[in-house]
C-alpha cells in the first residue's frame, strides 16, 4: 500500500517505479503465440521458431496455439480479448487486419492490434491440377470458357481470392464454383474438391515436386526465387495484385517495453540461419520489418485492399 502520507509528486514517482519493476519483469510466465490458421503452413513454421527463441531468450515457457476457423477471424478475437499485456500474441495474415474489418466479418476494428513487427511476404500463387492443360492465366481463361472450373481458397473476402475473381472477370471468364477451406493443399485438388486452388508453395511443396500440380501465377510483387519461370498475376493481369504477408501483432495498449522484448526474440530469429534455410526452401521473404516501418505497411496494405474490395 503507497503511503498517505507521501506528496502528490512522490506517489507519482514511486508508481512509476513500480509499473517500471513490473514491466522489467516481463516474461515472468508462460507466453502463446496464436497462429488462427492449422499447423503446417509458412506462418506457423516461423512461429514456432520465434516460440523457440523467446522460450531461449526469458527462460519461460512459450507454445504455439493453432486457433482455426472463421478465416482467421476465431484466433484473432482471442488474442484481442486476451488483455494488452504481451502473453497472447497474435500470428495474423494481412487478410485478418484488412479484408474481414473491411467487410464487417471481424469483431474488430482497425485499431485493435499493433504490430510487433511483419515476418513474411508469403510466396501464394495460383495452382492447377497437373493434368489440365493450364499453364498460365491466359489458358486457363481460355479452358474455363469451354470448362467447369472450381476454385478452392482461404476465404471469399482474403485478398488472394478477390485478386483471382478480379483476375477472372478480367480475363473473361467465370469459375463454376469456388468454396473456402482453413487450408487448400495437395488433397483439395486430388480430392476433386477444387480444380484450381490459391496455396503457398509450402502447402503444395509435396504435389509441386510430384508433379502432380504446377502453379500458373505468383500472387507476389516478384516472381518467387524457387519458381522463376512463373510470372506474376500482376505480369499477367496487370492491376489486380496485392502482396500476401503476414507478422506479429498485440492487442492495442500493451506497454512499448513489452513490445521491445517480444520484437527483440522475433529479430534474432528471424536472422537465424534455421530462418535463412527455410526462406531458401518455401520461396518466402523472410525478414524482420519491425515497429514503425510495420505500422506504415499495414496501414498502406489496408488502403490497398480497400480500394481492391470495392472493384
Amino acid at each position: 500500500m503507497i503511503n498517505p502520507g507521501l506528496t502528490g509528486a512522490a506517489t507519482a514517482v514511486l508508481l512509476a517505479l513500480t509499473a517500471g519493476a513490473a514491466l522489467a519483469e516481463y516474461p515472468e510466465r508462460p507466453v502463446e503465440i496464436v497462429v488462427p490458421w492449422p499447423p503446417g503452413d509458412l506462418e506457423d513454421v516461423v512461429a514456432r521458431m520465434i516460440s523457440d527463441q523467446i522460450q531461449t531468450d526469458y527462460d519461460v515457457p512459450s507454445a504455439v496455439v493453432n486457433q482455426p476457423g472463421g478465416g482467421g477471424v476465431i484466433g484473432a478475437t482471442n488474442v484481442w480479448q486476451s488483455g494488452p499485456d504481451g502473453y497472447t500474441i497474435g500470428m495474423f495474415t494481412g487478410n485478418i487486419l484488412t479484408a474481414h474489418i473491411i467487410a464487417g466479418r471481424a469483431p474488430f476494428g482497425q485499431d485493435a492490434f499493433v504490430p510487433v513487427g511483419i515476418a513474411i511476404n508469403y510466396p501464394m500463387a495460383l495452382w492447377v491440377r497437373a493434368d489440365l492443360p493450364v499453364h498460365d492465366m491466359a489458358e486457363l481463361a481460355a479452358y474455363a470458357r469451354d470448362h467447369a472450373v472450381s476454385l478452392g481458397h482461404f476465404g471469399f473476402n482474403g485478398p488472394p481470392t478477390r485478386q483471382t475473381m478480379l483476375a477472372a472477370q478480367t480475363l473473361g471468364f467465370e469459375f463454376s464454383g469456388s468454396a473456402a477451406f482453413d487450408e487448400t493443399n495437395c488433397n483439395t485438388l486430388a480430392s476433386g474438391d477444387a480444380d484450381v486452388v490459391v496455396s503457398t508453395v509450402q502447402l503444395m511443396r509435396a504435389c509441386l515436386d510430384s508433379g502432380d500440380a504446377r502453379p500458373i501465377a505468383a500472387y507476389t510483387s516478384a516472381r518467387i526465387g524457387i519458381l522463376p519461370d512463373v510470372a506474376t498475376l500482376e505480369e499477367q493481369v496487370p492491376g489486380v495484385a496485392a502482396p500476401a504477408w503476414a507478422g506479429l501483432f498485440v492487442t492495442a495498449g500493451t506497454p512499448q517495453e513489452v513490445i521491445d522484448r517480444i520484437a527483440a526474440s522475433a529479430e534474432r530469429a528471424m536472422r537465424s540461419p534455421a530462418m535463412a534455410d527455410l526462406a531458401q526452401t518455401t520461396g518466402a521473404v523472410l525478414d524482420w520489418m519491425p515497429g514503425q516501418a510495420a505500422a506504415a505497411f499495414v496501414a498502406d496494405q489496408y488502403a490497398r485492399v480497400q480500394t481492391l474490395m470495392t472493384q
